[in-house]
């Protein structure tokens, strides 16, 4: 399986197959149909697409989710050996894009095609931390804020809005400079004022320590790996991959090239440089702890909240293009009369539910670590071996059998504790937080 001949020669590599569609075999044409743009996009668009979504709002709290529970010496050394591991993942998974002829757009597709009775039907639609950029600026100009529901309100509008207006991946492309800008900005004038801070106080004044039980440590460095494997990846891959033109792999690579070097040197710094400027007390929005004017912490927030609206879109477009497939008439135009109405209601149905439970639950933040346990890790580490074992188990060596087996059982069970460590904390809120409430 996945074997192709190119140039007169067979070879099982991914190369082989894109040569392969370089030559015009037509069997290498097949796609499952699908209401976006398939095959459309340059590797740039995608790198920088990349490499601004991961740098969203998210960062502003991975000082406090990572590095607070697993302190400099394990935080530092699972950040690196974490982040590898998942490039790697990411880098096997796209060699797959193309199995047997058949190009996948989706994850649930080539798990359905090859292992039959496994369906992968994830979708998580979040913006839980970016209604506290509206909140924190509305903080800082009145003594009496709104309730934090109106927020989340207001942030759902938004990206509603955007996701009518913008309804595929492919049509971010006239946004993603203006996106690039702002994340920029944003990140450099963090970077600057944690930077300040770091000076102002010597490693003595600051507490570095891991606070808390031995059990409690335990779980809550799990949950601190899985918040690593929300900031740098999306177990998307295959749905982003899909929007890149020929020569696809190669292609997918260069984008992740992009992500795993500017883009992790930026959310990585931001995270680094906000645990050293304030130690393990340092809060959960990192814009809180700036000991700066009113007006850089309005500008701070406004560019946050604004590059989220963009960048978030890449996370929630796979969910918009399985509705849409589903819904839309694909003999018509996706700006169609009868199109744009039924997106108006399939955009409008997922951000109201998706509002709702935001303002529902004050702890939603918790969800992070919980998606990376129970989806993601899954999805970058042992779906990738378990599909090179099912296309090339019986050609590769027995080394590379070893390894991809030993990926499938280590991060099955570094599933089961992670996703127990997240449940644990989410627990923990509901008996300390009621629905609804304003915090």
């Amino acid at each position: 399986m996945a074997t192709m001949e190119a140039e007169g020669k067979t070879e099982p590599s991914s190369l082989a197959i894109e040569e392969g569609r370089k030559e015009g075999d037509r069997n290498l044409d097949f796609v499952l149909p699908s209401a976006h743009a398939i095959g459309h996009d340059s590797w740039q668009q995608v790198g920088l697409m990349l490499v601004t979504s991961f740098n969203c709002g998210y960062i502003l709290s991975f000082s406090n989710l990572i590095l607070v529970p697993l302190g400099w010496t394990w935080g530092i050394i699972c950040l690196l050996v974490v982040g590898f591991y998942i490039a790697y993942g990411n880098w096997l998974l796209a060699a797959f894009h193309f199995v047997d002829g058949q190009r996948f757009i989706r994850y649930r597709d080539i798990m359905g095609s090859l292992y039959e009775k496994c369906i992968i039907s994830l979708g998580l639609s979040s913006f839980s931390p970016f209604f506290l950029e509206i909140w924190e600026i509305n903080s800082v100009l009145t003594e009496d804020p709104l309730r934090l529901q109106y927020y989340i309100i207001i942030t759902g509008v938004a990206y509603f809005l955007f996701a009518f207006l913008i309804p595929t991946m492919s049509d971010m492309k006239f946004w993603l400079g203006p996106s690039t800008i702002i994340t920029v900005a944003y990140v450099v004038i963090l970077l600057v004022l944690t930077g300040r801070d770091v000076g102002k106080r010597t490693n003595r004044e600051r507490d570095y320590e891991i606070h808390g039980s031995m059990v409690g440590k335990m779980f809550n460095g799990f949950g601190a790996i899985s918040a690593i494997v929300v900031c740098n990846t999306t177990g998307l891959l295959l749905e982003i991959q899909s929007t890149l033109r020929k020569p696809v792999v190669t292609n997918m690579r260069k984008a992740l090239s992009l992500q795993y070097t500017v883009g992790l040197i930026f959310y990585y710094g931001v995270s680094v440089l906000g645990y050293w400027a304030y130690g393990s007390t340092v809060s959960e929005y990192l814009p809180e702890e700036l000991n700066t004017a009113k007006w850089v912490k309005v500008l701070i927030n406004s560019a946050v909240f604004l590059q989220a609206i963009v960048s978030q879109h890449m996370f929630v477009a796979p969910i918009h293009e399985a509705l849409d497939t589903n819904f839309l008439k694909l003999d018509e135009s996706m700006n169609s009369k009868e199109n744009c109405k039924r997106r108006f209601f399939l955009r409008a149905f997922i951000f109201t539910i998706n509002s709702f439970v935001t303002a529902a639950f004050p702890f939603m933040g918790d969800f992070v670590n919980l998606f990376g346990s129970f989806s993601l890790i899954p999805l970058t580490f042992t779906f990738p071996s378990m599909i090179f074992i099912k296309v090339k188990g019986k050609t590769a060596r027995t080394e590379q059998k070893l390894w991809h087996w030993f990926n499938v059982v280590f991060s099955s069970l570094l599933t089961v504790m992670t996703t127990i460590s997240a449940v644990r904390l989410i627990v923990h809120n509901v008996w300390k937080y009621n629905f609804f409430a304003d915090t």
